[in-house]
């Protein structure tokens, strides 16, 4: 009766079992997963989020306005989303951020809202690929992109990130993996959950890679602004952590949505940036050479004109919300660092254990004993020692040994967890 896209393994876990039994007899439990922003303990600014869903700019809003009497009640159906939304997008880019000194120049035509960058990856698996056609996936990485894939009948192959004092793209692994139905080279820039950024001169790599085959870049930046080595100010400007240029050079990200060397599709959305994941926006930001770029554009709006997917209330609201990113990415930002230094401390009191690099993101890599399996043991540390942390196969590991952890968790909850994962270990 169903199709055969949809025959995923859809019983719980054994990790997912232990979870809960432990809760269903009462038991407490230290979560060292958490990824919702909204339940950790950070302030939001609730009035001014809450009000950005009545309101909209009078200068914009002044034809759903006189139509209505207010613009939020109009029906506008613009397919690559309203105006407005997309120039605030645009202007998010453009800002003096930590990812370049003078911001990324993007032009609100190139941009089109989605709902989640789930649904603007859709979008552009459909616009790249004909069912059975392949698109190279990073690994390890989070385990989203299989079920995209399978939705839009779209075939993976991994390629591996190597880690050398720092992870790395294994150029010599992407091209044996390329093949005559590869479409893209999907990148996580910061990948979730290495934390790892794409260098420059791997983007050159990239670039040629991509260029010689006609393929496309299909690039995840939602992690973008949590730089380890990075500080921004409440006016979202670079704080300048080293004296002379090449360090300052160093902590530099930036967005490939400047990226004009092959076909590139750059997601991103309010759900990490604004840490706003209710509010339900996210955009795709498509750049390359003009040519392509405009027909990829005329598709795009096709495709996003099918669906019509934004409301309206938070289309209007996006200016303001985006504007939220520099008080809560402030916060985590200070909760992500002290996590992890309180990680360190703690790594230095023992030998069996080791945090591998991290240079943005939300989330730490721990390379442990192999004694079991990663499920066996986070198994174990949920029922003997009441925590919970990520195997690393979840995010498809190549072997065992691995456990991720997030960053974003209350300070004294993330203290007293990580105390009780290495005890397991011992000295």
């Amino acid at each position: 009766m169903f199709s055969k896209r949809t025959n995923w393994q859809l019983a719980p876990n054994r990790l997912t079992w232990a979870v809960e039994e432990l809760l269903a007899a009462g038991v407490p439990l230290l979560d060292l997963t958490a990824s919702n922003p909204t339940r950790v303990g950070l302030e939001y600014d609730a009035e001014t989020i809450l009000g950005a869903l009545g309101s909209a700019n009078p200068t914009l809003a002044a034809k759903g306005a006189a139509r209505m009497g207010h613009p939020v009640l109009d029906y506008d159906p613009q397919a690559k989303g309203l105006l407005g939304a997309r120039e605030a997008v645009a202007e998010y880019y453009r800002a003096d951020h930590h990812r370049s000194e003078s911001g990324v120049d993007v032009d609100a035509e190139r941009i089109v809202l989605t709902t989640s960058t789930s649904e603007g990856y859709s979008f552009v698996f459909r616009l790249l690929c004909n069912a059975g056609d392949e698109l190279l996936v990073p690994k390890p990485s989070y385990p989203l992109f299989e079920f995209l894939a399978d939705l839009q009948d779209v075939k993976l192959a991994p390629y591996p990130l190597i880690y050398d004092h720092g992870w790395q793209m294994d150029f010599h692994s992407l091209e044996r993996t390329a093949a005559e139905r590869t479409r893209g080279v999907v990148v996580v820039h910061p990948n979730n959950p290495t934390g790892s950024y794409v260098k420059e001169r791997e983007r050159e790599q990239l670039n040629a890679f991509c260029r010689e085959r006609g393929l496309a870049v299909v690039v995840d930046e939602v992690f973008l602004d949590y730089g380890m080595n990075c500080a921004q100010e409440n006016t979202g400007s670079l704080q300048r952590l080293g004296r002379d240029d090449s360090a300052r050079k160093m902590q530099l990200h930036e967005s490939f949505a400047g990226n004009n060397e092959v076909l590139t599709f750059t997601l991103s959305g309010l759900s990490k940036i604004a840490a706003l994941p209710q509010m339900k926006v996210a955009w795709v930001v498509t750049s390359g050479p003009e040519k392509v770029v405009r027909e990829a554009m005329a598709r795009l709006e096709v495709i996003a004109d099918t669906y019509l997917s934004m409301n309206a209330p938070v289309q209007w609201a996006v200016p303001i919300l985006l504007e939220q990113r520099k008080s809560i990415q402030r916060q985590l930002l200070e909760r992500v660092r002290a996590n992890l230094s309180e990680l360190d401390r703690q790594l230095a009191g023992q030998k069996a254990c080791e945090r591998l690099e991290v240079e943005g993101g939300w989330y730490a890599v721990l390379r442990v004993p192999v004694t079991r399996s990663d499920e066996e043991l986070a198994i174990e540390l949920v029922r003997e020692k009441h925590v919970l942390v990520h195997p690393g196969h979840f995010y498809d590991f190549a072997g065992d040994g691995y456990l991720v952890v997030s960053l974003i968790g209350e300070e004294r909850e993330f203290g007293e967890g990580m105390g009780r994962v290495l005890e397991t270990f011992g000295p």
